[in-house]
């Protein structure tokens, strides 16, 4: 999984010395999965917007939330004085979220999501109705969440998607994750 990717060309070198890697070892005689699937990490806006394109090239998404709440927002997640607008219930970052996931569904690759989002038992049931296909979290939250998940109907997660990609702020994002 390559960090910090932010444009095509990045993600197309990062691949081109894999593959010089994977020679170089084929010189040396040394055994490795050949068939190593390449996959970035969707924290940078640009990333998430250009997902479509991206998910061309790679063989899946993890979403890393808390670089991208950062980045997009352009607030650093330990200033205490900004805490306040450090939030994954940003429309901004919700629509970003959507538009990773579209992205890779649309090319056949999955997403998956990390960072303290992927683990909010009230963000998760708008996640499942964006269509996420993977939750990776802190060990101590995978057993709520699985039993969240497990309870909880698509359909309704998938209205629940589409009444929350029509607010405007994340108070109101808030107010309806709350009701559920």
């Amino acid at each position: 999984m390559l960090p910090m990717i932010s444009s095509i060309e990045e993600l197309r070198k990062s691949k081109e010395i894999i593959e010089e890697v994977k020679q170089e070892l084929k010189t040396k005689n040394i055994k490795f999965n050949e068939n190593i699937e390449v996959g970035i990490m969707v924290e940078i806006p640009s990333s998430a917007v250009m997902a479509d394109k991206f998910a061309k090239e790679c063989d899946f998404f993890s979403i890393g939330t808390n670089d991208l709440i950062q980045y997009t927002i352009a607030v650093e997640r330990g200033n205490e004085k900004l805490v306040n607008l450090y939030s994954h219930f940003n429309p901004a970052v919700i629509h970003l979220i959507k538009s990773a996931i579209d992205g890779a569904h649309k090319n056949g690759i999955l997403c998956g999501m990390c960072g303290e989002a992927a683990g909010d038992v009230k963000f998760i049931p708008l996640l499942v109705g964006l269509g996420l296909d993977e939750f990776s979290m802190n060990a101590n939250k995978i057993l709520k969440a699985r039993k969240l998940i497990t309870d909880l109907s698509f359909e309704e997660c998938k209205q629940l998607a589409k009444k929350v990609l029509q607010l405007n702020s994340a108070e109101d994002v808030k107010r309806i994750l709350d009701t559920k």
